[in-house]
């Protein structure tokens, strides 16, 4: 089996043969081809084209299949196929999910539940049951994307979304804190979405997590320049929660720490200059 390098984006029928070729051994000889066919399947996968990736992920399940459990465990195979996997599986799924269906933001009315909600509703579900970080970090990376392609029509996923916003935000993915800043990022575009406007039943309780947010990040030891980006982006937040309530909202100075006020301050005359 020979292993396609750079050159096979060079001549598109390479990759074609490399699957097909692959296919063709099965367990258990495939394991001593192993270290040739793994790196190649996993460089398909991770290209940006759907096809591709498709194409990847068909290549690794057959490794999968053909491979003992303990050869994939050795130099912590498993652990990258899952994390490749992961990475991959989710955004190709919402390609696909983009051509079986018609997008949310143009299907009329009424916008009828689809694969989209379906989808949405599974991964909701392994998003509140995840604890490992490396994971948390994709679900809610991915979450932005499926709030980007299903648009309005997200707010039949409002209460549970918000479970996942608080349960996300409370907890640290130190040091680089991608999990946090993805559910910031989603916050934010639900807002443009006027997705929070539509139910202020939820509002409080999102509010009083970003608090509680800012309160905890301002104590926490993280890198100047980190800190002050999760600070901004909450405090950027709560100033959208409370324009979605029309100033109802009502923030003691008295109960949080200074840091926190000179934030929330800073964001206002900010979006005031704008």
């Amino acid at each position: 089996v020979s292993r396609p390098n750079i050159s096979w984006k060079h001549n598109q029928a390479v990759k074609h043969v490399f699957s097909w070729v692959l296919v063709q051994v099965g367990r258990p000889w495939l394991t001593e081809y192993l270290e040739k066919v793994f790196p190649p399947s996993l460089l398909i996968s991770d290209d940006y084209h759907t096809e591709n990736k498709v194409l990847g992920v068909h290549c690794l399940h057959h490794v999968v299949l053909n491979v003992s459990a303990a050869d994939l465990r050795q130099f912590n195979r498993a652990q990258v196929l899952y994390h490749a996997l992961f990475n991959v599986v989710l955004p190709c799924l919402l390609d696909l999910l983009s051509v079986l269906e018609k997008s949310p933001v143009h299907s009329g009315l009424p916008r009828k539940p689809n694969r989209f909600d379906d989808v949405l509703r599974h991964v909701l579900t392994y998003m509140e049951m995840e604890h490992k970080l490396d994971l948390r970090c994709v679900y809610a990376k991915n979450l932005v994307l499926f709030i980007e392609r299903m648009g309005i029509v997200i707010v039949r996923h409002l209460k549970r979304l918000e479970r996942v916003i608080v349960g996300y935000l409370e907890v640290s993915d130190a040091p680089e804190e991608k999990a946090r800043l993805s559910i910031l990022d989603a916050l934010q575009k639900l807002y443009r979405l006027h997705v929070l406007q539509c139910n202020y039943m939820r509002m409080g309780s999102l509010a009083q997590s970003l608090l509680r947010f800012l309160v905890d990040v301002s104590s926490e030891s993280l890198p100047t320049q980190l800190k002050e980006q999760l600070m901004t982006q909450a405090s950027h937040c709560l100033l959208l929660l409370d324009h979605c309530s029309k100033g109802k909202l009502q923030l003691d100075s008295g109960c949080v720490s200074e840091p926190v006020l000179k934030c929330i301050q800073k964001v206002t005359a900010a979006l005031l200059c704008q």
